[in-house]
């Protein structure tokens, strides 16, 4: 796609400039596969943030869900299950909820990783402003996360702490 006001091109938001978008990354069998393409559309990636720089934020977010739901997969294997898909029979556009939950588990982790990195680019007072705007983001991201990690646990998203 041309620019009609230069001669650089249009790169849509979400869009890897360089076209990659690289393979799946899988854990094991039991946990659904990731797609670099689909966390970087979903999350409004821009071409800014290197594919290398999203795998390496999606495979640490991937350890830590799956770390978080090692009590699910072992109760799935103590009935036989051999899948997070089919450790619920709800669906939603032909997927697990569970897997839904799991990629949003994972993405938000990501995301809420790569964003944390933006104070560290520019020291400058632009750079410390900007990066006090996605603080609150990252909060939410990392909110998110844990609520799907708890909705698959069947564990409620209420924290309540005594003060």
């Amino acid at each position: 796609m041309s620019n009609p006001f230069g001669s650089s091109p249009v790169i849509a938001v979400g869009a890897d400039p360089r076209g990659e978008s690289g393979p799946d990354i899988t854990s094991d069998a039991f946990w659904p596969a990731v797609s670099p393409a689909d966390f970087r559309e979903c999350m409004r990636l821009d071409g800014t943030v290197t594919e290398s720089r999203i795998r390496a934020a999606l495979i640490d977010a991937i350890f830590s869900v799956n770390a978080s739901l090692l009590q699910v997969r072992a109760d799935a294997a103590a009935r036989g299950l051999t899948a997070l898909a089919d450790t619920t029979p709800d669906q939603i556009d032909g997927t697990s909820a569970n897997t839904h939950r799991y990629r949003r588990a994972v993405y938000c982790l990501a995301a809420a990783s790569i964003c944390e990195r933006y104070r560290g680019v520019d020291a400058t007072g632009a750079g410390n402003q900007k990066a006090d705007l996605v603080e609150s983001p990252i909060a939410d991201l990392r909110r998110d996360a844990f609520w799907a990690i708890a909705d698959i646990r069947g564990q409620r998203r209420t924290v309540v702490e005594l003060i």
